[in-house]
């Protein structure tokens, strides 16, 4: 019985890897990054900088205040491609070509990530295995990873580093807290690549020193201090340029409203019952403008803002995105469930003795959660809601995502036949959204769906 079940958790492994190598692939060939969010104003920043071999302004694109790490990569490819290929029109010519090998370089970034993940859970559990196969299969169900991966920005750069920072923070835990020195450098530049990648990494930090407080550990307490200076010593540098060119280090391309829940409808808190019907009947813009939790929701397992599967730049220009419409309506009813088995399993203690590990993602759960709502209300885009993107929380997403893993796993020797119900209807929900983490995916085939 055992051997079988292993026979069959490594040939569903297998699978699932090559059904991620697949979208990822296929997504290369389809996708074209300019038509990402802010897709222009991001690409204005690359160019600014193979051009002027400096960072923009704010009067050179309004995305003058994200951090630079994002655009290193395709900035030096496009020098690159500069000096080296012969075109009259050097530059457009250029333009075309750095954004897809970009593509190619972030899809390794993320599978890396994913890698990085595997060993840390493999360590969390004292697993012989590698792979977890519902940390894969959670990981493959949610739209909005391939979609991030596929634009030029700044997530998934916070994804990897992530990845990176559990896992040191793993082996510091496992190893009882004690370190060498040099152990301090690789936690401080991580944290640093973090602050470098987008401002919404901050989240992932005030969970650190918590726990230390929290645990009273001395040793925990000094080692993040240690860090953090580091960290902040090898990043520090644009938050201050941002200071002197902006008069703030926390920038932003819109007018703060200050942190009243006024700035926000009722409707952007608690939904109506028209915009739940939305949610379930057409969760593309722009029927549930500026609903929070529906928005989010609709994104993470769909494509609300249309950036992906139905539209090209414009929702006037897109594929019969009405028609699509009534797909991903779908999709966000098959996705009730396996929402449902995220969240029990989320707030399910663990039997394992991993508190530190665990109380530090519950608490970056927790507040980059409150953090971007309080994001939202101090910039609220009324009426579309135009902030509202599951992209910008791929490291909320990732962390849950994560951790339910582990506890689902856990499940296998606690209740065997829960375990294999919970992959199963994740399996479902897995085969009926598949079209959705396909880029301009085949209309005749969501066609016959319907």
């Amino acid at each position: 019985m055992q051997k079988s079940f292993k026979n069959y958790e490594k040939t569903l492994n297998i699978l699932l890897l090559v059904s991620i190598c697949f979208v990822l692939i296929f997504n290369l060939f389809t996708y074209d990054p300019i038509l990402g969010y802010d897709a222009e104003a991001h690409h204005t920043y690359v160019d600014y900088m193979a051009v002027n071999k400096k960072l923009p302004g704010e009067g050179d694109t309004y995305e003058y205040f994200s951090p630079p790490i994002a655009y290193v990569f395709p900035a030096g490819v496009s020098i690159v491609c500069q000096n080296l290929v012969d075109s009259p029109d050097i530059f457009n010519t250029c333009r075309t070509i750095y954004p897809k090998i970009t593509q190619i370089f972030q899809t390794i970034l993320y599978l890396t990530a994913l890698i990085i993940n595997l060993k840390t859970i493999k360590l969390f559990t004292n697993s012989d295995n590698l792979f977890s196969t519902s940390y894969l299969l959670l990981i493959s169900l949610g739209a909005i990873n391939y979609r991030s991966i596929s634009m030029i920005r700044g997530e998934v750069y916070i994804i990897l580093f992530l990845s990176i920072l559990l896992h040191l923070y793993l082996k510091l835990i496992k190893n009882n807290f004690n370190y060498l020195e040099n152990y301090v450098l690789y936690f401080g530049l991580t944290i640093s690549l973090l602050a470098l990648s987008r401002q919404w990494a901050f989240f992932l930090f005030p969970g650190f020193f918590i726990v230390a407080i929290l645990y009273k550990n001395k040793k925990l307490f000094l080692f993040l201090a240690k860090s953090f200076f580091l960290g902040a010593a090898f990043s520090f540098w644009f938050y201050f340029r941002q200071f002197l060119t902006s008069g703030t280090f926390t920038a932003f391309n819109k007018t703060p409203m200050g942190l009243s829940f006024n700035n926000q409808p009722l409707s952007f808190y608690v939904p109506t019952s028209e915009n739940l019907n939305y949610l379930f009947f057409k969760p593309i813009r722009p029927w549930l403008d500026n609903q929070f939790l529906s928005i989010l929701y609709s994104d993470f397992w769909g494509d609300y803002w249309g950036y992906f599967v139905f539209t090209s730049r414009h929702l006037e220009d897109g594929r019969n995105q009405l028609f699509i419409g009534d797909y991903l309506a779908r999709v966000n009813l098959v996705s009730i469930l396996p929402t449902i088995f995220i969240l029990f399993f989320l707030f399910q203690r663990n039997r394992m003795n991993k508190e530190y590990l665990l109380k530090y993602i519950n608490l970056s759960i927790a507040i980059t959660f409150f953090g971007y709502l309080l994001f939202l209300i101090i910039y609220p885009e009324l009426p579309t809601g135009d902030t509202i993107k599951s992209t910008y929380m791929l490291q909320l997403f990732h962390l849950i995502l994560f951790i339910t893993a582990v506890k689902i796993d856990d499940y296998k020797y606690k209740n065997f036949k829960l375990y294999n119900l919970v992959i199963l209807f994740f399996l479902i929900a897995y085969v009926h959204n598949f079209s959705t983490y396909l880029s301009h995916y085949n209309f005749e085939f969501i066609r016959n769906l319907a």
